[in-house]
C-alpha cells in the first residue's frame, strides 16, 4: 500500500465526469487500499479516485471517527437512489484546501453501487455518513466545494488562487 498524492484545485481531473468501472480487476484492489491508506494520512473521512488521479466512478468513506457505529465503506459506482431532507453545514475538502464552504445537502441518502467484490449493495446514511456520500459522489460528477459557493465568493476564491499560485512560482 502507498499515500498518494491527492490532486488539488484546479487539476483538471477534479472537473472530469469520472468513467463508469466496467470490471473490477486486480488494480482497482490495489487502488483501493492505497486510496484508503492516503484517506487516512490525509487525514480525511472519504476519498474520490479522481482526487488521486484517476477518473474512475470510485470512493472510500468512513465516518467512524464522528459515529462509532460506522465502517468502512468501498463503493463503485455510486448513485443516489432515494433523498429526503435538507441540512446546511460547513465542508472542508482535501483538494480543496484552507476552505469550508457552508452547504445544503440531503439529510438523508440511500446509495446504490458494487463493493469491493463486485456485489450489489445500498448504503442508508444520514448525518455525516449522508454529507461524505454525497460529497464524494459530487468528486465522481466533477463537482468541488467551491461549485457549490455563491457566484460572487466562488470569483472571489479563484482569484485569491490564481494570485497565490503565481507567488509560488
Amino acid at each position: 500500500m502507498a499515500v498518494l498524492e491527492i490532486k488539488k484545485y484546479p487539476e483538471v481531473v477534479l472537473k472530469e465526469k469520472a468513467l463508469t468501472v466496467g470490471s473490477i480487476e486486480d488494480r482497482h484492489q490495489r487502488l483501493i487500499d492505497d486510496m484508503i491508506e492516503t484517506m487516512y494520512a490525509a487525514p480525511g473521512i472519504g476519498l474520490a479516485a479522481p482526487q488521486v488521479g484517476v477518473s474512475e466512478r470510485i470512493i472510500v468513506v468512513d465516518v467512524s471517527k464522528t459515529d462509532e457505529t460506522a465502517s468502512l465503506i468501498v463503493l463503485f459506482n455510486p448513485e443516489i437512489k432515494d433523498k429526503e431532507g435538507r441540512i446546511e453545514s460547513e465542508e472542508g475538502c482535501l483538494s480543496v484546501p484552507g476552505l469550508t464552504v457552508k452547504i445544503s445537502r440531503f439529510e438523508k441518502v440511500a446509495v446504490t453501487g458494487l463493493d469491493r467484490e463486485g456485489r450489489g449493495i445500498e448504503i442508508e446514511g444520514e448525518g455525516m455518513l449522508s454529507r461524505a456520500l454525497q460529497h464524494e459522489i459530487d468528486h465522481l460528477n466533477g463537482t468541488l466545494i467551491i461549485d457549490r459557493m455563491g457566484f460572487l465568493k466562488r470569483e472571489f476564491f479563484k482569484k485569491r488562487r490564481k494570485k497565490e499560485a503565481m507567488r509560488r512560482d
